[in-house]
Protein backbone atom coordinates (compact mmCIF):
# COMPACT_ATOMS: atom_id res chain seq x y z
CA UNK A 1 0.00 0.00 0.00
CA UNK A 2 1.18 3.61 -0.60
CA UNK A 3 1.87 5.55 2.60
CA UNK A 4 -1.32 7.62 2.27
CA UNK A 5 -3.39 4.48 1.80
CA UNK A 6 -1.78 2.60 4.70
CA UNK A 7 -2.35 5.55 7.05
CA UNK A 8 -6.04 5.58 6.10
CA UNK A 9 -6.08 1.82 6.65
CA UNK A 10 -4.60 2.20 10.15
CA UNK A 11 -7.16 4.92 10.92
CA UNK A 12 -9.90 2.46 9.92
CA UNK A 13 -8.41 -0.07 12.35
CA UNK A 14 -8.28 2.53 15.15
CA UNK A 15 -11.92 3.48 14.51
CA UNK A 16 -12.99 -0.16 14.56
CA UNK A 17 -11.11 -0.76 17.82
CA UNK A 18 -12.74 2.26 19.45
CA UNK A 19 -16.23 1.31 18.27
CA UNK A 20 -15.86 -2.34 19.35
CA UNK A 21 -13.99 -1.55 22.61
CA UNK A 22 -10.94 -3.53 21.52
CA UNK A 23 -7.87 -2.36 23.44
CA UNK A 24 -5.00 -1.38 21.17
CA UNK A 25 -1.72 0.28 22.05
CA UNK A 26 -1.78 4.02 22.73
CA UNK A 27 -0.25 6.15 19.97
CA UNK A 28 2.55 7.56 22.13
CA UNK A 29 3.49 4.09 23.29
CA UNK A 30 3.42 2.49 19.87
CA UNK A 31 5.40 5.40 18.43
CA UNK A 32 8.14 4.82 20.99
CA UNK A 33 8.00 1.05 20.44
CA UNK A 34 8.44 1.48 16.69
CA UNK A 35 11.41 3.79 17.20
CA UNK A 36 13.07 1.22 19.46
CA UNK A 37 12.38 -1.57 17.00
CA UNK A 38 13.75 0.46 14.10
CA UNK A 39 16.98 0.92 16.07
CA UNK A 40 17.10 -2.80 16.87
CA UNK A 41 16.09 -4.06 13.39
CA UNK A 42 14.92 -7.55 14.44
CA UNK A 43 14.49 -10.17 11.74
CA UNK A 44 12.02 -12.35 13.65
CA UNK A 45 9.51 -11.04 16.19
CA UNK A 46 6.98 -12.84 18.41
CA UNK A 47 3.91 -10.99 19.66
CA UNK A 48 1.68 -12.28 22.45
CA UNK A 49 -1.74 -10.67 22.13
CA UNK A 50 -2.76 -9.98 18.52
CA UNK A 51 -6.20 -8.49 19.24
CA UNK A 52 -7.23 -7.24 15.76
CA UNK A 53 -3.65 -7.12 14.43
CA UNK A 54 -3.07 -3.37 14.81
CA UNK A 55 0.32 -3.44 16.54
CA UNK A 56 1.56 -6.37 14.44
CA UNK A 57 0.76 -4.51 11.23
CA UNK A 58 2.24 -1.26 12.52
CA UNK A 59 5.44 -3.15 13.34
CA UNK A 60 5.47 -4.87 9.95
CA UNK A 61 5.04 -1.52 8.18
CA UNK A 62 7.89 0.06 10.18
CA UNK A 63 10.21 -2.95 9.69
CA UNK A 64 10.08 -4.10 6.05
CA UNK A 65 12.44 -7.04 6.68
CA UNK A 66 10.79 -8.47 9.79
CA UNK A 67 8.75 -11.67 10.02
CA UNK A 68 6.13 -11.66 12.79
CA UNK A 69 4.36 -14.50 14.55
CA UNK A 70 1.46 -13.21 16.64
CA UNK A 71 -0.75 -15.21 19.02
CA UNK A 72 -4.36 -14.47 20.03
CA UNK A 73 -6.67 -16.71 22.04
CA UNK A 74 -9.96 -14.92 21.21
CA UNK A 75 -11.28 -16.51 18.01
CA UNK A 76 -13.40 -13.53 16.95
CA UNK A 77 -10.50 -11.11 17.32
CA UNK A 78 -8.17 -13.56 15.59
CA UNK A 79 -10.53 -13.80 12.62
CA UNK A 80 -10.83 -10.02 12.43
CA UNK A 81 -7.05 -9.77 12.54
CA UNK A 82 -6.78 -12.23 9.64
CA UNK A 83 -9.04 -9.99 7.59
CA UNK A 84 -7.01 -6.88 8.33
CA UNK A 85 -3.74 -8.73 7.62
CA UNK A 86 -5.02 -9.87 4.22
CA UNK A 87 -6.29 -6.38 3.44
CA UNK A 88 -2.89 -4.89 4.32
CA UNK A 89 -1.10 -7.16 1.85
CA UNK A 90 1.40 -8.18 4.55
CA UNK A 91 0.18 -11.75 5.09
CA UNK A 92 3.51 -13.22 3.94
CA UNK A 93 5.30 -11.52 6.84
CA UNK A 94 2.63 -11.65 9.57
CA UNK A 95 1.47 -15.10 10.71
CA UNK A 96 -1.51 -15.00 13.06
CA UNK A 97 -1.99 -18.01 15.35
CA UNK A 98 -5.23 -18.68 17.24
CA UNK A 99 -4.22 -20.21 20.56
CA UNK A 100 -3.87 -19.57 24.27
CA UNK A 101 -0.23 -18.49 24.55
CA UNK A 102 0.06 -20.23 27.92
CA UNK A 103 -1.06 -23.55 26.41
CA UNK A 104 0.58 -23.42 22.97
CA UNK A 105 3.39 -25.90 22.32
CA UNK A 106 6.36 -23.61 21.62
CA UNK A 107 7.82 -26.29 19.33
CA UNK A 108 5.30 -25.01 16.77
CA UNK A 109 7.10 -21.66 16.67
CA UNK A 110 10.43 -20.55 15.24
CA UNK A 111 13.52 -21.78 17.13
CA UNK A 112 14.45 -18.23 18.09
CA UNK A 113 13.29 -14.61 17.91
CA UNK A 114 15.26 -11.37 18.01
CA UNK A 115 12.39 -9.52 19.69
CA UNK A 116 9.21 -10.25 21.59
CA UNK A 117 6.28 -7.96 22.31
CA UNK A 118 4.02 -8.93 25.20
CA UNK A 119 0.61 -7.24 25.19
CA UNK A 120 -1.73 -9.98 26.39
CA UNK A 121 -3.36 -10.83 29.75
CA UNK A 122 -1.87 -8.21 32.06
CA UNK A 123 -1.71 -10.40 35.15
CA UNK A 124 0.16 -13.20 33.34
CA UNK A 125 3.31 -11.43 32.11
CA UNK A 126 5.63 -13.38 34.38
CA UNK A 127 4.18 -16.67 33.15
CA UNK A 128 4.54 -15.52 29.54
CA UNK A 129 8.14 -14.54 30.21
CA UNK A 130 8.97 -17.86 31.88
CA UNK A 131 7.49 -19.82 28.99
CA UNK A 132 8.91 -17.88 26.04
CA UNK A 133 12.21 -16.44 27.26
CA UNK A 134 14.11 -19.48 26.00
CA UNK A 135 13.14 -18.55 22.42
CA UNK A 136 14.79 -15.12 22.68
CA UNK A 137 18.24 -14.97 21.14
CA UNK A 138 21.17 -13.46 23.12
CA UNK A 139 21.03 -9.70 22.72
CA UNK A 140 17.33 -9.96 21.89
CA UNK A 141 14.80 -7.62 23.46
CA UNK A 142 11.44 -8.20 25.15
CA UNK A 143 9.05 -5.23 25.05
CA UNK A 144 6.16 -5.30 27.55
CA UNK A 145 3.22 -2.89 27.34
CA UNK A 146 0.82 -1.75 30.11
CA UNK A 147 3.37 -1.80 32.91
CA UNK A 148 1.67 1.20 34.50
CA UNK A 149 -1.95 0.11 33.94
CA UNK A 150 -3.25 3.67 33.83
CA UNK A 151 -1.23 4.59 36.92
CA UNK A 152 -2.66 1.84 39.11
CA UNK A 153 0.71 0.04 39.36
CA UNK A 154 2.07 3.11 41.19
CA UNK A 155 -0.89 3.55 43.55
CA UNK A 156 -1.17 2.13 47.09
CA UNK A 157 -2.90 -1.21 46.67
CA UNK A 158 -5.82 -0.12 48.88
CA UNK A 159 -6.62 2.59 46.30
CA UNK A 160 -6.78 0.08 43.45
CA UNK A 161 -10.28 -1.31 42.66
CA UNK A 162 -10.60 -4.63 44.46
CA UNK A 163 -11.27 -6.61 41.26
CA UNK A 164 -7.98 -5.38 39.79
CA UNK A 165 -5.71 -5.91 42.78
CA UNK A 166 -4.46 -9.39 41.85
CA UNK A 167 -3.55 -8.16 38.38
CA UNK A 168 -1.72 -5.12 39.77
CA UNK A 169 0.16 -7.25 42.30
CA UNK A 170 1.22 -9.55 39.47
CA UNK A 171 2.40 -6.63 37.34
CA UNK A 172 4.42 -5.26 40.25
CA UNK A 173 5.91 -8.67 40.93
CA UNK A 174 6.92 -9.01 37.28
CA UNK A 175 8.50 -5.56 37.25
CA UNK A 176 10.47 -6.40 40.38
CA UNK A 177 11.56 -9.74 38.92
CA UNK A 178 12.84 -8.12 35.75
CA UNK A 179 14.47 -5.22 37.60
CA UNK A 180 16.68 -7.68 39.45
CA UNK A 181 16.98 -10.35 36.76
CA UNK A 182 20.61 -11.46 36.29
CA UNK A 183 20.09 -12.32 32.63
CA UNK A 184 18.47 -9.07 31.46
CA UNK A 185 19.09 -5.34 31.44
CA UNK A 186 15.72 -3.63 31.85
CA UNK A 187 14.35 -0.11 31.67
CA UNK A 188 10.79 1.06 32.34
CA UNK A 189 9.91 3.88 29.96
CA UNK A 190 7.17 6.33 31.03
CA UNK A 191 5.53 6.37 27.59
CA UNK A 192 2.02 5.31 26.67
CA UNK A 193 0.80 3.04 29.46
CA UNK A 194 4.33 2.15 30.60
CA UNK A 195 6.72 0.22 28.32
CA UNK A 196 9.22 -2.17 29.89
CA UNK A 197 12.24 -2.85 27.67
CA UNK A 198 14.43 -5.85 28.62
CA UNK A 199 17.55 -6.81 26.69
CA UNK A 200 18.87 -10.36 27.12
CA UNK A 201 22.54 -10.45 28.10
Amino acid sequence: MPDSTIEAFFETMRSYAAAQHVPIMEEQGIGELLELLQRQQPQRLLELGTAIGYSALRMAKALPDVSIDTIERDEDRHNKALGFIRESGMERRVQAICADALELDIAQLAPFYDAMFIDAAKGQYERFFNKYESLLSPGGIIYCDNMSMHGMAEQPIKEVPRRKRTMIRNIRSFRETMDGHPGFDCELLPVGDGLLVCRKK
